[in-house]
């Protein structure tokens, strides 16, 4: 870096400095200035961009030719591999590459000392999101694994708080504080939270849990959506806030998850979220010798008794959520062969509870069962992060699963999410799980 930098800097030139030390992989002059006077150094901003350090450490390796992926693909969905004066040239290649390695370091220094792997720029794009528009993949699966790090985390302290809270007749409250103390240092010194996953160093704020794009509602939750008036047409379920529960586009998928999670006749199939019927339709011509169906939505379960399912042969119609329903299943000894999750409204939460704590206690140990993964399913490398979250959790319960990639069409040209308030996918391949006990 030609600036010398000394101690004392004046801390109106700070952002700038930090930005610019960033930008050139200056990692000693970097270090230097995550140490200094400027409240959350790592995570600073540039006015005009919105770029933060992350943001500008990844920037400086794009190619100096790049073809430009349009303002509504910024979240990464079909971000195109760099090509440099419209060919693949090697010196270019091996230019941007050790500029990537150089990037790296800075990268790590960053995330280090607390940077926030999900962050927007002006643009709504994650440091990320930017690495893999610029086809820079080392970098790229540096912040995938930061997200993954920065979930877990949150997962993990959302475990605890559920502990403490369940401590009171313990009368353990002193050492619940002592516990919780050494977790997270302090609010006014969070730079030293400590990951799960590797002990690097994050504050509070770098934990991030993932976010739906910029202009997406927040507060859609379980509680709210059971309340709420639907609007039911033919190719889509809408809620009284115009957020789409369920769309005929889905289609493709439910027939490919059907088919490979109930691959022959007879089977004993439970399905949990009816939505529009599209999966219980299509497990209906597959001649289960049981299947039933828990569906918690009053609007829902009217449409259902309109549309004949409670006087289907072999169907079971279970009226609640399934947290009530489920343990009822397997205090009945219910097993199943096939097991579909699609709720609407609820986190990644309410699915790893239901592996974790159910899925043994109603799925046969040669079962299969899948779930409608639209995880983090508005940018690529949110919903690449919850990937590599969802198999580990799985594995952890004792799962393998294997993905299926399958294209989606352009649901933005095609015109889908005209008139929606909550756009819910934006990518163009999805990744079907089929999950089974580990043999």
């Amino acid at each position: 870096m030609d600036t010398e930098l000394v101690e004392g800097i004046d801390p109106e030139i700070d952002t700038h400095s930090i930005l610019l030390a960033a930008s050139q992989h200056d990692a000693a002059v970097l270090r230097k200035l995550l140490r200094g006077p400027t409240s959350n150094p790592a995570n600073v901003k540039d006015p005009d961009t919105g770029y933060s350090p992350l943001h500008s450490a990844i920037a400086s390796c794009e190619p100096a030719t790049s073809e430009n992926v349009p303002d509504e693909q910024a979240n990464g969905a079909t971000a195109s591999v760099p090509v440099v004066n419209g060919e693949k040239h090697s010196d270019a290649a091996t230019e941007q590459g050790s500029e990537e390695q150089e990037a790296v370091e800075t990268v790590r220094l960053l995330l280090q000392n607390g940077a926030i792997w999900n962050d927007l720029n002006s643009n709504g794009e994650t440091p990320g999101c930017l690495a893999r528009r610029f086809g820079l993949k080392i970098l790229y699966e540096i912040m995938v694994d930061a997200g993954v790090r920065a979930e877990i985390l949150l997962n993990r302290l959302d475990e605890y708080e559920r502990l403490e809270d369940g401590d009171d007749e313990d009368n353990d409250e002193e050492e619940s504080k002592e516990t919780e103390a050494t977790m997270i240092e302090g609010e006014d010194n969070p730079a030293t939270t400590a990951t799960a996953a590797t002990g690097e160093l994050q504050t509070e704020e770098s934990a991030t849990a993932i976010q739906p794009a910029q202009g997406l509602a927040l507060d859609v939750n379980s509680e709210d959506y059971l309340h709420s008036a639907l609007t039911f047409t033919n190719d889509k379920i809408v809620d009284e806030d115009q957020n789409g529960v369920m769309m005929s586009w889905e289609t493709q998928i439910m027939q490919k998850t059907a088919d490979a999670i109930a691959p022959k006749q007879g089977l004993k199939i439970l399905n949990i979220g009816h939505g529009m019927g599209i999966i219980d339709k299509i497990f209906q011509s597959k001649a289960p010798s049981a299947h039933h169906i828990i569906e918690a939505h009053p609007e829902v379960l009217r449409s259902m008794k309109e549309n004949g399912w409670y006087g289907k042969e072999e169907v079971t119609v279970h009226e609640g959520k399934w947290q009530d329903i489920v343990p009822k299943l397997i205090e009945d000894g219910k097993l199943f062969d096939a097991i579909y999750f699609d709720t609407f409204a609820e986190d990644y939460s309410a699915l790893r509870k239901f592996f974790d704590e159910y899925m043994i206690g109603i799925l046969e140990d040669d079962g299969k069962w899948s779930f409608f993964n639209g995880l983090g399913a508005d940018r690529q490398i949110c919903y690449d992060v919850y990937i590599k979250v969802a198999e580990m959790d799985l594995l952890d319960a004792g799962f393998d699963v294997d993905w299926t990639a399958l294209p989606v069409p352009n649901l933005q040209e095609s015109g889908t999410w005209n008139d929606l308030h909550r756009p819910y996918w934006s990518l163009d391949t999805y990744r079907l799980p089929v999950i089974t006990f580990m043999a």
